[in-house]
This record gives structure tokens, C-alpha cells and sequence, in this order.
């Protein structure tokens, strides 16, 4: 097996709410490097690591990850919405792997995801249908979120068995850095709100479009230095960037759930799908990051950044 990563944070703002021309170039150029080092690796499997916006996952069961065997996406923020190409007896295999090295993993059959899984795929693939994948849910909203040790045990567990496959094999994080974006939270939510979010119920098109509106109009809002949200926190995002550069990944250990909010905001949990990509890259030996970049861009409500990562010695 060869292996590969890329970290690459997402937001529904793009392409609706864009910052100044010359961000957003340095950015294309970023991600136009990222593209050309996936077709490089040219990976026969993906594993996707990535968070849910309460499209697919609800507080009527919430686990801390769980890996899909089937995937279907909602096409929210007007991404692409279907089917994803899941390889099925791969997902099998690395569900039995991670549990035969005991970790408790949740299996879903019919998973949903939304932007969170397909922006990267579009982004790096050209849509959710290019590319066989492995579809991993990663909690990073819904409380309460358990210590960061157990999602780098999770990915070091999918990493081993990734190991086995035989393949080309792509762990791609998707999600983070900083970011307080108005997602609604259950506590001393009314009624109405508490119960979709316990429930799941699909929301109407109207319903949807309107939510959608506010986290637009929400990112012209913090662009403008007008919103309550936490501020983007460059400082906090490349220690985060810092940390997995160094391969000191059991520094992550001493992270808290409280920390990780207080500086970067309430979505920074998003960050744990990177902790699982670079875990799992990191269980078969040191690796080395080949391209990092960064960019606060208040107009996504994000501290956006693209890495990506080979293990040591073979680039």
C-alpha cells in the first residue's frame, strides 16, 4: 500500500461570498497545487474524513464517527447531490479493521452527507462520482465531543487497516480551521429548533433556502466586522498547522474541547477530521508535509487552509 493526504478546509460560502480578488488567486493556486498532487498520487481509494451541519446526523443518535458503506448527499449550498461512489468491500474491511483493534465504530448502510463530504470531492475530483471513497462522519458540532485521544486512536486504527488493502490510498480531512459559523446548538433552542435538531426531520425547500440566506447574509456580516461571531484566530490555526507538520501528533492529547472553542470559535472541532487524516497517515511511520497554505478569509467565516502530506522519503 502507498498512502498520501491532503487537509483541505471547506465552507458553503464559496463561490457566494468571496474575498478580494488577490485572496482569492493565492487561494486557486493552492488548491490548483492540491489538484495536480492528488492526480500525481492518483489514489485508488479515498478515504474522507469529514463533519455534518445537522443534515444527516441528529441528536436522536450522535455518534463520535461513523463510517459509511453506502452514502447519499443532500446537494445543500447547491453542491452536488446523490450518490456517492462508495467502495463497499472496502468500507467493509476497514470497518472490521478498526474494530478488531477496539475501537467502538458506528456502521451506517445508508449514510447522509452534505457539503462537508462533497466540496472536496468536487473540488479535488471534479464531483462525488469520480473516485472510489470511504466516507468517515467526524463530529465536530454536536455536544458534548469526547477528548481528542480518541480521534487520533480512531484514525491510527483506520490507518492500520488502510494498511492492509493493497491499494493507493488518499486520506483526505475535510473541514476546520478556526470558524464560528451561526450553526444552531440544542441547548435552550425552542421547541421547534430543538426538535429538528433531535429529529432530523428534512427540511423544506423553503425552509432550507431561508437557512442558507442567514449563513450568507452571516458572512457579510462578520466580512464586515459587524457579527458577534469568535474572530478567525491565525495565531491558533497554524499551531493546529504547526502540530501536524511536526508529527508530534500525541501533543493533540492535551487538547481540550474547551481550548479548541475558546480559540477557534465553535466549529473548530472540524479540526478532529484532520487529527483522524493525519493519524492514519502517521500509523505506518513518519510522513513528511510536502505543501502547506494558509489564508484567513472572514467573507467564508473560516481560516482556510490546504496541505498535503507523503510518508517520509517517498517524493
Amino acid at each position: 500500500m502507498t498512502t498520501a493526504l491532503v487537509g483541505l478546509s471547506h465552507s458553503p460560502l464559496i463561490g457566494k461570498n468571496d474575498p478580494a480578488p488577490e485572496v482569492l488567486a493565492r487561494i486557486d493556486t493552492a488548491v490548483d497545487d492540491a489538484r495536480a498532487f492528488v492526480q500525481d498520487f492518483d489514489p485508488e481509494l479515498v478515504v474522507l474524513y469529514a463533519p455534518d451541519h445537522y443534515n444527516g446526523f441528529f441528536y436522536k443518535e450522535m455518534p463520535p464517527f461513523c463510517l459509511a458503506t453506502e452514502a447519499h448527499a443532500v446537494g445543500d449550498f447547491g453542491s452536488q447531490a446523490g450518490p456517492l461512489s462508495v467502495d463497499t468491500a472496502a468500507a467493509k474491511a476497514l470497518a472490521q479493521g478498526v474494530l478488531d483493534r477496539g475501537i467502538d465504530l458506528t456502521v451506517s448502510a445508508r449514510m447522509i452527507v452534505d457539503h462537508g463530504f462533497v466540496q472536496p470531492l468536487e473540488v479535488l475530483f471534479g464531483g462525488i462520482d469520480r473516485v472510489p471513497v470511504v466516507p468517515i462522519f467526524v463530529n465536530g458540532v454536536a455536544t458534548p465531543l469526547g477528548p481528542l485521544n480518541r480521534i487520533r486512536a480512531f484514525g491510527t486504527a483506520v490507518g492500520e487497516a488502510a494498511a492492509l488493502l493493497d491499494k493507493r490510498v488518499l486520506f483526505l480531512g475535510s473541514g476546520g480551521l478556526s470558524h464560528d459559523p451561526p450553526v444552531p446548538v440544542l441547548e435552550g433552542a425552542p421547541p421547534r429548533v430543538a426538535d429538528a435538531l433531535i429529529e432530523g426531520h428534512p427540511p423544506t425547500p423553503e425552509q432550507r433556502a431561508k437557512g442558507e440566506d442567514r449563513v450568507l447574509q452571516a458572512g457579510r456580516d462578520y466580512a464586515a466586522g459587524v457579527a458577534t461571531m469568535i474572530p478567525i484566530n491565525p495565531a491558533w490555526d497554524n499551531l493546529v498547522l504547526d502540530t501536524f507538520e511536526s508529527g508530534r501528533l500525541t501533543d493533540i492529547d492535551d487538547w481540550t474541547v474547551e481550548w479548541m472553542g475558546a480559540e477557534g470559535g465553535g466549529s473548530s472541532h472540524e479540526v478532529r477530521t484532520w487529527i483522524a487524516a493525519y493519524a492514519s497517515l502517521a500509523a505506518t511511520g513518519p510522513y513528511t508535509v510536502t505543501s502547506r497554505f494558509y489564508e484567513p478569509v472572514p467573507e467564508w467565516i473560516a481560516g482556510f487552509s490546504v496541505t498535503t502530506a507523503t510518508p517520509r522519503g517517498s517524493r
